[in-house]
């Protein structure tokens, strides 16, 4: 015979590896909540130069995109290839990037740690066989409200099949 849980009796639930309590005696303090809610705000300060960059990404908007990257950036191919060394240099990547129709970047997934952001995106491009997508893990560092450092781990690209 099966028991039915009763929808009146509070829910039963470990709180940091004690003995079962109710869920209102694992609440946070106060002072846990201010800390949450300020580590929440600056997990936005962080986030902000990503998502604004990848708003500008998707628009093919240069000036827009480049205005989140600082002066001295580095922007390597994961681990450790550098690709592109300061701003000018990775504006002249993405000027001719941008030229192509049905470029786009979806964001997946995006966690925060400190003032790293990493983002799993799929990006839509035109490759020299065709158009397609590639899944792209992007890693980034920011310091004061820009993009300091960025990595990029690109997988294998899906060509669109053709349609008729």
């Amino acid at each position: 015979m099966s028991v039915a849980r009763s929808e009146n009796r509070p829910e039963r639930r470990r709180c940091n590896g004690s003995a079962p309590a109710t869920r209102l005696a694992c609440r946070s303090s106060p002072a846990q909540e201010k800390e949450a809610v300020l580590d929440s705000r600056a997990s936005n300060d962080v986030v902000r130069p990503v998502r604004m960059q990848l708003e500008a990404y998707n628009a093919r908007d240069i000036d827009a995109f480049m205005q989140w990257w600082a002066d001295d950036c580095k922007y390597y191919a994961f681990p450790s290839t550098l690709l592109a060394d300061g701003k000018a240099e990775i504006r002249s990547r993405h000027v001719e990037r941008f030229k192509e129709p049905n470029l786009f970047g979806k964001l997946q997934t995006r966690s925060v740690v400190g003032n790293m952001v990493v983002d799993h995106e799929t990006v839509t491009r035109t490759f020299p066989e065709g158009t397609g997508d590639v899944d792209v893990i992007c890693i980034y560092e920011i310091e004061g409200g820009k993009i300091t450092k960025a990595w990029f781990k690109l997988g294998e690209p899906r060509l669109h099949r053709p349609t008729r």
